[in-house]
């Protein structure tokens, strides 16, 4: 625990340091950039074989089938639900706020934007299988991935003996890839600095990174109430009242997730310290940490979905179209809908972006307004969305414990 908390001081240094060094010296520190790159680059290595692996052995865990239905099913109703609770705090928040008033649109549709709008809703479907697995690792599209890993883990278990030779293999293999986890995280506190550096330097450092904040400063103030609501107020009362956990005591265990998650920008990346810090530091159950994280960290995106509902009525109100409540609820079925269904898709949040303005008929050249303080804002929703899965995977252990118990005493 001791060195844990050394390291997670490390992390913050580094965090604080880079922000420091990327602010004042611009450009010039793009030179630690591989540094980053290296780091996140291992952190990303490590993602696929732990997304397999850990699936298929907590697939194998859970035994039974009808228990792999029953936490299949509180899975997606606690991520369904708690990304609905997130797209109303945003629609509260940006209607209350009103970023958008006063701002003038004075950008295109962005190129990388502007090939996203034929993706419809039969796109997101088509991604949840891929006709070559291989290709889809090395891509890291992760849904078909984790589809396969489900299919292929259930079929073990109704194998015999045969199938449990092969899930000990699988079990073998989550435990090495944990240990490199391990010695991983001690390079972590000169990643993250290098991450953070290299990111503020290419933004500019602190005046450039300072104008493109203000001018839409509103919109970035909007985000942030919005995102800590949901993680400060939200995700917490879910922790306590539903999986009896303290929230300070989960929080300060899940520290080196998040200060991941803040550095990376990445829930993929971060997913395996956050496998480590629910399992190791906030002792949940492995069956339920195996199971949940990476689904989690795939399909659940709280800190996405409210920052896309704020967007879309923040460039509502840019150009002055007024969206009713009818409009409204489109929003947030949208944002619910999208942000767990197009996981599969090659940037996941631009598209789902696409697909929400779409939905309400608002112009695309309003996404090019926030792309330049998008880096920044997607480090906090991203830290949101880990945090998320973190809770999830609580609640789920929780409901599981509750159902043994009764069963028990029936």
């Amino acid at each position: 625990m001791k060195n844990s908390n050394i390291l997670l001081y490390l992390m913050l240094t580094g965090i604080v340091s880079g922000g420091l060094c990327g602010w004042i010296f611009g450009k010039e520190m793009l030179i630690v950039d591989w540094i980053g790159e290296m780091f996140l680059n291992t952190l990303k290595m490590l993602v696929i074989p732990l997304i397999v692996s850990s699936m298929i052995v907590g697939i194998a865990g859970l035994g039974d089938i009808r228990k792999v239905g029953r936490a299949g099913t509180n899975t997606i109703i606690y991520f369904l639900s708690t990304t609905g609770f997130s797209v109303v705090a945003g629609l509260v928040v940006v209607n209350i706020m009103q970023p958008g008033q006063g701002v003038e649109l004075t950008t295109e549709i962005p190129d990388k934007v502007a090939g996203k709008a034929s993706v419809g809703i039969t796109d997101i479907l088509k991604s949840f299988v891929s006709p070559n697995l291989i290709h889809s690792m090395a891509e890291m599209d992760i849904l078909p991935v984790i589809i396969f890993s489900l299919v292929f883990g259930g079929v073990l278990t109704t194998l015999g003996e045969k199938g449990r030779l092969v899930i000990s293999v699988f079990d073998g293999i989550n435990a090495a890839i944990m240990k490199i986890v391990h010695l991983v995280m001690y390079t972590a506190p000169l990643g993250v600095f290098a991450l953070v550096a290299s990111k503020l330097g290419a933004a500019g450092g602190g005046d450039m990174f300072l104008a493109e904040l203000l001018k839409i400063g509103k919109f970035a103030a909007t985000v942030i109430m919005g995102l800590l609501f949901h993680a400060v107020v939200t995700l917490p009362a879910i922790l306590y009242f539903v999986a009896k956990k303290n929230p300070l005591t989960y929080f300060k265990n899940m520290s080196p997730a998040l200060t991941t998650a803040l550095s990376t920008a990445s829930s993929s990346a971060t997913l395996p310290v956050t496998l480590e810090c629910v399992e190791e530091e906030n002792k949940i159950s492995r069956r339920t940490t195996l199971f949940v994280i990476p689904l989690g960290a795939t399909v659940n995106m709280d800190g996405t979905a409210l920052y896309e509902s704020i967007a879309a009525i923040f460039i509502a109100q840019m150009v002055g179209i007024h969206l009713g409540f009818g409009e409204q609820v489109l929003v947030f079925l949208t944002a619910t809908l999208a942000a767990i269904g197009a996981a599969g898709i090659p940037e996941a949040g631009l598209v789902t972006m696409v697909i929400v303005l779409q939905a309400v008929g608002l112009p695309l050249e309003g996404i090019g307004m926030l792309l330049s303080i998008d880096w920044f804002l997607d480090r906090l929703r991203t830290s949101v969305n880990v945090w998320g899965d973190s809770i999830g995977a609580a609640v789920v252990d929780r409901l599981e414990e509750k159902y043994a118990e009764g069963g028990e005493t029936s």
